[in-house]
């Protein structure tokens, strides 16, 4: 019979697992990772991994399967988004709090969403960035809206995922700085006011 230290150290293993994977998707990219691998990453037998996760795909479900839920718990106020300026700026604020909570994970199904297609959790992924898409850009938009919501979108989760990577020996920038400046220009890429419009906003 399983005592509570026998299960407390189990959960410990799967969230360790999960914690390692995920930096390992992120950084290596699903394709080129191995249950292997992570298995060493973590300091744990393969044998664990596959004790805790079927399979790689089981544990890129349990690795950004959370982020997911957040991402489509917040479109849930999407329909909120095209009301007001002050709403849309009240959602940018909380999509980058959940970039921000979500970095590794939003960079996964962000940066490796197209070449994943048909893992059920990516799948889950593709369907919530449509719907931002959809809410963000016009009904009929543009190819430069379109570009507009790809770069806003793929360039903060590159950033949050490698950090100062392109700034080589500089100083990491603080937690606050890094989300004002995202605030700023994802509210400048995803809300442009069109010229002689302004009472509409993409």
């Amino acid at each position: 019979m399983p005592t509570d230290t026998t299960a407390s150290a189990r959960a410990r293993a799967s969230d360790e697992l999960r914690e390692v994977a995920l930096e390992h998707f992120a950084t290596v990219g699903f394709g080129a990772s191995s249950l292997q691998q992570i298995a060493d990453h973590a300091g744990y037998s393969k044998s664990s991994v596959l004790y805790h996760f079927a399979s790689k795909e089981a544990l890129l479900e349990a690795a950004i399967g959370p982020s997911i839920d957040a991402l489509e718990d917040l479109l849930g106020d999407l329909i909120e988004f095209r009301r007001s300026p002050g709403e849309r700026g009240a959602f940018i604020d909380r999509f980058v709090d959940f970039l921000l909570a979500n970095r590794l994970a939003v960079h996964t199904f962000v940066n490796q969403g197209q070449s994943l297609r048909g893992i059920p959790v990516i799948e889950r992924a593709n369907v919530a960035i449509n719907r931002l898409a959809e809410a963000v850009c016009a009904d009929e938009a543009t190819a430069a809206e379109q570009v507009r919501f790809g770069v806003a979108l793929g360039g903060a989760a590159f950033i949050l995922a490698t950090g100062n990577l392109y700034r080589g020996d500089a100083p990491e920038l603080p937690e606050d700085e890094v989300r004002t400046a995202l605030v700023a220009v994802l509210s400048e890429l995803l809300l442009p006011v069109p010229a002689g419009r302004p009472d509409r906003a993409y």
